[in-house]
């Protein structure tokens, strides 16, 4: 076996798909991956399993709540295995800044991801970034607190791991921003197309829930599935985009691609396009961020060269999915504008999950309450949480009209 570095991770919202698809990669690394911190909301039962299996020196449970049902089996196994359990989500800056954590593996759903992703920059560590909402609502912030103190931000979003695969076929660095703007002539987001790709506007009126809830390509929870079927998840990974590679809005481009093997292209100055290639499994680019710059073999599922497919490419259709046009707006404008989106389109998909707003109407209320925020160009953290506070508000207002 080759010879490699060992990985000490902190994996945040490991009970999420994210976080288990991490856990699976550091069962399958053995010796290469130690686990010495994880996190979970209100999944206890699983908890307690995972201290069994991984033995992690510390986790955080940040439902801060002691009367959790199976509180009693995660105090019992803690001992067990010598695990000190904290409680509330102010306790992960304990974990993320921990001597003994070398990678922070950020899957919490939610902007409550971003002050945990800011605490382990601040301490130079590196993130391996799931949590779409630290770039969306607090791009400029965690790009320059990395910068700051020697952090390091890599992605684990599928699309943004290729895209990054690809640069790194340019450059041995991870992304040297100031650099791609001049040899990168676009970045090339793929989407599924969600369930409703081929839908018409009228049809768009008449989703179910059920309907939203079935992706055609990939499984997922219910607040990223509704996101793939508006698109909005799109429009959030332009916005991580422009953070993450250092370009413009101009240059960053999504074109749909239903067989979800095209993970993401990079169409170079002299016109050469890189793409990366793989079958839907979030188990590599997890592998990848954890073990970068070497390559180890991997859980996840392989092509199969011996089988016939295609590869479909269409341009979106920017009038049915509005959600497209709306993520190149708030990444052109930056400062509060992602915090703003991100806090409308959770307010409102929640909405749909309830059967208060009807599926079209999702990016309708993300566009009226961006369009008259205050926006604030280079805001605080405490101003991105006051604008996060602010749109669900709004929104909640604008429901209850």
């Amino acid at each position: 076996m080759s010879s490699f570095a060992l990985r000490r991770l902190a994996v945040l919202g490991s009970t999420g798909s994210i976080g288990r698809s991490t856990l699976d990669v550091a069962r399958f690394a053995g010796k290469r991956m130690q686990v010495v911190a994880l996190s979970a909301h209100r999944n206890i039962s699983l908890l307690a399993e995972q201290i069994r299996e991984f033995h992690p020196k510390i986790v955080v449970v940040t439902y801060d709540s002691k009367n959790l049902r199976d509180f009693g089996e995660l105090h019992q196994t803690a001992k067990e295995f010598k695990t000190k359990v904290l409680f509330g989500a102010e306790s992960l800056t304990q974990i993320v800044t921990r001597e003994d954590v070398d990678i922070v593996v950020s899957a919490i759903v939610g902007s409550a991801g971003l002050k945990s992703a800011l605490d382990a920059l601040t301490v130079g560590k590196t993130v391996a970034l799931a949590n779409k909402e630290s770039l969306v609502v607090g791009g400029e912030l965690v790009v320059d607190t990395a910068k700051k103190y020697g952090g390091k931000i890599l992605p684990i979003d599928s699309e943004h791991s290729a895209v990054w695969q690809c640069l790194r076929a340019k450059t041995n660095q991870i992304t040297e921003n100031e650099q791609n703007a001049e040899f990168v002539q676009k970045i090339i987001l793929t989407a599924s197309g969600g369930p409703f790709r081929n839908f018409s506007s009228e049809q768009l009126k008449h989703v179910t829930i059920a309907d939203a809830l079935a992706h055609p390509t990939w499984q997922m929870g219910k607040k990223i599935s509704i996101d793939s079927a508006t698109l909005i998840n799109k429009a959030l990974e332009i916005i991580e985009a422009r953070w993450f590679f250092g370009i413009l809005p101009p240059k960053i481009a999504v074109v749909i691609h239903p067989q979800s093997v095209v993970h993401s292209m990079v169409e170079f100055a002299d016109g050469s396009v890189m793409a990366q290639l793989s079958p839907p499994d979030m188990r590599l680019p997890i592998q990848w961020a954890i073990d970068y710059p070497q390559r180890f073999s991997c859980p996840s599922k392989k092509n199969n060269w011996a089988e016939n497919f295609s590869l479909e490419f269409f341009p979106p259709d920017l009038e049915r999915f509005p959600a497209l046009r709306l993520g190149l707006e708030v990444a052109e404008q930056g400062g509060t504008a992602g915090a703003v989106l991100n806090a409308v389109n959770e307010v409102a998909v929640d909405a749909f999950l309830q059967e208060q707003l009807p599926f079209h109407k999702i990016t309708t209320v993300c566009q009226t309450i961006l369009n008259h925020h205050k926006h604030e160009r280079r805001p605080t953290l405490e101003q991105l949480q006051a604008a996060d506070h602010w749109a669900r508000e709004e929104t909640k207002t604008w429901l209850s009209r």
